[in-house]
């Protein structure tokens, strides 16, 4: 399976619809429908079932997928490093992060390095910490901005600051105004949290545990601003990063237990060698947090 190929194949393994892929891709359905006909035909088994008009990547299938999708990726990466050993001032830095980091981070890291280096690019994709560490590992993102830091192998990591924790309450909650509070304290008290697979979540169950605590959780969220505006709407308190100005509608009390902090940092793959574009703008992350520490 050549380049064309890997695009193809999974393009239609990730839409599981012939006529979306062949939308996607500008070709004819019935010339993709041979095309995978053929590659079935040459490896002995079909890669999908079929449901009518729809197909599903059956256990051959995805098997083979994983394969592709990295294939690809390599490929990609290839590309994308002659492109810069061609033009060193050129090219494109595909970065992922935490859907909170979307509002000031994310922007606030990119704005500064384009300044200096406006022709370098960048792809961006938001999502849960698993899910974006995950794409660097396959070669899928360069960089991630992730909080904590992973504990899967392969993984390169730079601190880039440390946020403190508070707990968010209603405005006109009972504790808000308390100078500061212990988990503990809150064995009754229902809580708003992120999905299990994000990086909040993850430092929370920790912290709870580490409390010797088992949380009453009444609603999930797969995003801090909804977080808080459940908070906000008396539905429940919730941890967050310490942030300036308070939301309306919410108080935050700080917590007292150790380790109530999330460590912020750039993570990529430790086995991969960077483009000439990603080593530059991971170098102006490195340097940014050097900058913000001494001051």
């Amino acid at each position: 399976m050549l380049g064309g190929d890997l695009e193809w194949f999974t393009t239609l393994a990730e839409t599981e619809n012939v006529s979306a892929a062949a939308d996607r891709l500008h070709l004819a359905q019935p010339t993709l429908s041979r095309m995978l006909a053929r590659l079935e035909k040459r490896l002995g088994t079909p890669l999908f079932d079929r449901h009518g008009k729809r197909i599903r990547l059956n256990e051959y299938g995805r098997l083979y997928y994983e394969h592709a999708r990295r294939a690809r990726a390599e490929l990609l990466a290839g590309e994308q490093a002659v492109a810069d050993r061609i033009n060193p001032t050129k090219g494109v830095v595909r970065l992922s992060f935490l859907h909170s980091f979307g509002s000031h981070l994310a922007p606030q890291l990119i704005g500064e390095f384009r300044r200096g280096s406006g022709r370098i690019h960048f792809t961006l994709f938001q999502g849960a910490a698993e899910v974006i560490t995950r794409q660097v590992l396959d070669g899928e993102a360069d960089l991630a901005l992730v909080s904590p830091r992973p504990s899967e192998p392969g993984i390169g990591w730079r601190t880039l600051l440390n946020q403190p924790l508070v707990l968010a309450v209603p405005a006109d909650h009972r504790l808000a105004g308390q100078r500061q509070i212990h988990l503990t304290e809150l064995a009754d008290t229902e809580f708003v949290t992120m999905h299990a697979g994000f990086g909040m979540r993850r430092i929370f169950d920790e912290l709870c545990a580490a409390a010797g605590m088992r949380p009453h959780i009444t609603f999930e969220s797969s995003d801090l601003v909804t977080v808080s505006g459940l908070v906000a709407a008396g539905l429940g308190v919730a941890l967050v990063p310490a942030e300036e100005p308070v939301p309306p509608g919410l108080a935050v009390v700080p917590l007292a237990d150790a380790g109530a902090s999330r460590d912020v940092g750039l993570i990529w793959s430790a086995t991969a060698g960077p483009s000439e574009a990603v080593r530059r703008f991971r170098d102006f992350a490195a340097d940014w947090a050097a900058r913000r520490q001494a001051r």
